[in-house]
């Protein structure tokens, strides 16, 4: 009696406890998502002692949490009457009051900087006392703004335009914490929509903490989106094969209660929920119900062999159970190789889906023979799939391929190898933050509107450590940092920079009685006598400290990304550290990029590189489960190459469709290559009885292993390739694009595992034809067949 003939006596003979042990866990783990949080934060892609996260979080050491500015925009020439422009400046004032908010600065705000000649200092006035009563008067506001002060330009406003802005500092203490969320949904948004409703005019609402919340807000509704999605359209595609109201309710059991696990796993593991944890659940009900398929499938072919039901349930689990124990470890395999790279996000990601799986086959193995063992024996239509036409028809042309059209399965193979290598070779790099973000959205199109208007509104911070203390305002490195900007507003993908530089330059302008042509840089012979202003000045009357840290030391360039690709960051990367290094000795100067934006650019790259070695990690354990399992080298060669071709052809297709590389579409060659491996496993082990039962003779053993195994592979394919097209449902570019390109790798793979497979095994069969070669197998996957 073998190991799984005895599980299958205890676990028959043990119904009732099993069952209540399943509810007990169940209910545990129902507990524990009382602990799931969503994500407040940007996904981080680096490890934490990488070279890019050192330097960002040195940064936000010296000058704090640089993604905590929401903006307001108003492109509307109806603004610049009274009424309007006084209640713009208004809507900014209920901000002020609000005990989540540090500071704002619009128009109201603007104070001109104007040079005191008998304190030798600059003193801050307002631009405008009283609210203006007439167009006349705004007008003149607008004039003074637009023609007098060019500090503001870009900060408050775009002069060629006429666009308005406005910035809305969060406190840094909770932009990371819930308390941003109820910010923006209890106070943002209904302020502004009713501004909106009683001016009639658009205002956009942009910023990091404001998109961050908005995407999270999406993640967590697109969730409930998923996990019904999944259910409904394999439950249907299930019944379609099955036509078993019975069956169809079984596997819907196992996987709500998978689903429940999986939320439970994520809270015990107290892991956030993030855009690709969201994944868990559904991809749970898309991977458990091949497990159905094979399970059910098996349990109806022995029920019209004998009639026998104890029988029946006995080999669903001494039969299947091994082959079906087999598959899930290869595709848990496929997702436990994320566990190797150094991202935490994939890590988690990686963790919570191979756990999951094997817990998914654990609750089919167990639930599906003990609820059949309650349940009368299925009825005669119940049956009749096994016997459907089509399907017969189907396997029937995949056997006619095999036997009599090898060489143009060979030669299709080629072409397509070819073609997909010529794809691989335009696929691109994508680096951006918000290029997955739902572009049907709102918040999309507002983003777009400040990339137009302002330049972007993803922060790219420059770091300029001067290694001593009052460093900054020395005219030397102000003219370096001068020579950065200069590059920076070359850049039509970069906002305009803004600096102590501004500030020193905004000095000068007012020394000389606020005339705009002077806003500039002061020169040696003027440098001692507006610094000696400078130093006579208040420091609380101007913007210094955003710029420059208290000692002087250390000075931040700040700048705004619009959303480019990766090949186009490097590229003004390179451009301004060649400026860097020309004007800023590294004996002297510490110069380092950094800021959110960039830092997720090179997770992504990171990622890149991390692909080969969590592919090439995955490729190697199925090659040992493989091996381990037949124990012919050649055996293994055979079965990884048409599970390696899809995945190719994939990569191609991103290419030829352009779809980029990034750290969505990532994921789609492990997930893919785990899961399409599982048919080979199934077929080889099908082939490996087969094999015995031929006296070792290929031909008869490739035909009959087609045949029994082509209907369930072909079941399982399409319920997999219908389950991950339930992600196209999804608003985020990357949730398509992976739900999209998983689907088409295992429709792939199913044909390669059915032609392509037994092709190969028919082609070489004299170098595997024979006992020695293919040796007994460590584990026995489908015991000897009964009589």
């Amino acid at each position: 009696m073998n190991f799984w003939t005895i599980v299958a006596g205890i676990i028959l003979r043990n119904r009732y406890l099993v069952l209540l042990g399943i509810a007990i866990i169940t209910g545990l783990l129902a507990t524990q998502m009382k602990n799931i949080r969503f994500s407040h934060t940007e996904a981080n892609l680096l490890p934490e002692n990488h070279e890019a996260n050192l330097e960002y979080n040195k940064f936000l050491e010296i000058f704090g949490e640089e993604g905590n500015l929401v903006i307001l925009g108003i492109k509307d020439s109806t603004v610049f009457t009274p009424q309007k422009f006084n209640n713009w400046n208004r809507l900014v004032d209920q901000f002020d009051e609000l005990e989540e908010i540090d500071f704002t600065l619009s128009i109201a705000d603007v104070q001109e900087l104007k040079a005191d000649r008998n304190k030798r200092k600059f003193v801050l006035e307002p631009l405008y006392e009283d609210e203006p009563e007439s167009s006349e008067e705004v007008l003149e506001i607008k004039k003074q703004l637009f023609e007098k002060l060019p500090f503001y330009d870009n900060l408050l406003f775009n002069k060629e335009t006429g666009t308005l802005q406005t910035a809305i500092y969060i406190n840094k203490k909770i932009i990371n914490t819930p308390k941003r969320r109820n910010f923006i949904f209890d106070s943002l948004i209904p302020i502004v929509e009713k501004f909106e409703k009683e001016n009639n005019v658009d205002v956009r609402i942009s910023g990091m903490p404001y998109i961050r919340t908005l995407n999270a807000q999406n993640i967590q509704d697109e969730i409930l989106l998923f996990v019904l999605g999944a259910l409904v359209i394999t439950a249907i595609i299930f019944f379609f094969f099955f036509r078993s109201f019975r069956a169809t309710f079984i596997t819907l059991l196992v996987v709500l209660i998978g689903v429940i696990w999986a939320f439970g796993f994520i809270g015990w593991f107290n892991y956030e929920i993030t855009v690709l944890s969201a994944l868990i659940p559904p991809l749970i009900i898309v991977i458990g119900v091949p497990n159905a398929v094979f399970l059910i499938n098996k349990y109806q072919q022995e029920i019209k062999k004998h009639g026998n039901q104890a029988k029946s349930l006995q080999r669903v689990i001494s039969k299947i159970g091994n082959a079906t124990l087999m598959t899930n470890i290869t595709t848990a395999s496929g997702f436990a190789t994320f566990v190797f790279v150094k991202s935490n996000l994939l890590r988690e990601f990686g963790i919570l889906a191979s756990v999951n799986i094997i817990s998914i086959f654990i609750l089919a193995l167990l639930i599906i023979p003990i609820i059949y063992s309650f349940m009368p024996h299925p009825k005669k239509k119940h049956l009749n799939h096994l016997e459907r036409r089509w399907i017969e028809n189907v396997v029937n042309w995949m056997e006619k391929m095999v036997r009599e059209q090898r060489i143009a399965v060979y030669f299709t193979t080629v072409i397509f190898i070819v073609l997909s290598i010529i794809g691989v070779y335009k696929i691109r790099v994508s680096g951006s933050l918000i290029e997955d973000m739902p572009k049907s959205m709102g918040f999309y199109k507002d983003i777009k509107f400040f990339e137009n208007e302002f330049g972007g509104i993803m922060p790219l911070e420059i770091l300029i450590d001067t290694k001593k203390e009052k460093g900054v305002m020395k005219l030397s490195t102000l003219k370096k940092m001068d020579k950065i900007n200069e590059t920076i507003e070359a850049f039509p993908e970069l906002s305009k920079p803004i600096s102590v530089v501004n500030l020193v330059k905004y000095s000068k302008q007012a020394y000389y009685k606020g005339n705009p042509k002077y806003y500039q840089l002061p020169t040696r012979q003027e440098e001692s006598y507006i610094f000696s202003y400078t130093k006579n000045t208040n420091s609380d009357a101007g913007l210094l400290n955003n710029f420059v840290d208290s000692t002087g030391r250390y000075a931040r360039i700040t700048t705004y990304m619009k959303d480019i690709g990766t090949d186009k960051m490097d590229v003004i990367q390179e451009r301004l550290k060649a400026v860097v290094d020309k004007e800023f000795s590294s004996d002297k100067y510490e110069v380092s990029f950094t800021g959110k934006a960039l830092v997720f650019i090179k997770g992504t790259n990171y990622l890149i590189t991390n692909l080969v070695l969590s592919l090439s990690l995955a490729i190697f354990l199925i090659a040992i489960f493989m091996a381990w399992m037949f124990r012919s080298p050649q055996m293994i060669l055979i079965s990884l190459l048409p599970n390696i071709l899809p995945l190719l052809i994939t990569a191609g297709l991103m290419g030829f469709f352009d779809i980029p590389i990034k750290p969505s579409t990532i994921l789609v060659f492990s997930i893919a290559f785990g899961i399409s491996v599982d048919d080979t496993i199934h077929f080889l082990a099908k082939y490996r009885q087969e094999l015995i039962a031929n006296k070792w003779r290929i031909k008869p053993s490739v035909y009959a292993a087609l045949r029994e195994t082509g209907v369930s592979m072909f079941y399982t394919s399409i319920v997999l390739f219908f389950g991950f097209l339930t992600f196209t449902l999804s608003s985020f570019g990357g949730t398509i694009a992976l739900g999209g390109l998983v689907s088409v790798t295992l429709l792939l793979a199913m044909v390669s595992n059915l032609l392509l497979l037994p092709s190969l095994l028919l082609t070489f069969e004299k170098k595997i034809a024979n006992k020695k070669v293919f040796k007994e197998p460590k584990m026995k996957i489908i015991p000897p067949k009964d009589e």
